[in-house]
């Protein structure tokens, strides 16, 4: 019938919790045994690892279902695939754009603060807006 959800969180790497989560918000659904115990098929352990996947790259749930969706449909376009693909690296671009200015001014502040016995702070001052 299938494996329960210990089994298949020991095989997609993702905790009970999450499979859970994907279920109450109809990314897997798994089969269901007369006693109401979840039972997922290959099929599900397939999205589930797919979506662990998904996940470690930072895709967000909706373009998890958009990429499943892809998946499931024989007839896709892989420009449609690729453009959630762009459109996600974009966006971490962008992240990383504006961790590296944070960095900077974190970096900056932090050598203008004497870092000793002394109450002054540029840190501090800085952040009080001084």
């Amino acid at each position: 019938m299938g494996v329960s959800i210990g089994e298949a969180a020991a095989q997609s790497g993702l905790p009970a919790k999450t499979i859970r989560y994907y279920e109450d918000i109809g990314l897997v659904r798994p089969l269901r045994s007369a006693n109401g115990y979840r039972a997922f098929d290959g099929k599900n352990l397939q999205a589930l690892e797919f979506l662990a996947r998904a996940r470690s790259l930072g895709f967000s749930i909706e373009e998890c279902r958009e990429l499943l969706a892809f998946q499931a449909d024989a007839e896709r376009a892989s420009a449609d695939v690729k453009r959630v693909a762009v459109e996600h690296l974009a966006r971490i671009d962008a992240k990383i754009a504006e961790l590296t200015a944070m960095r900077r001014s974190l970096a900056d502040l932090a050598e203008r603060c004497a870092g000793n016995e002394t109450p002054d702070c540029a840190i501090l001052r800085t952040l009080a807006g001084a």
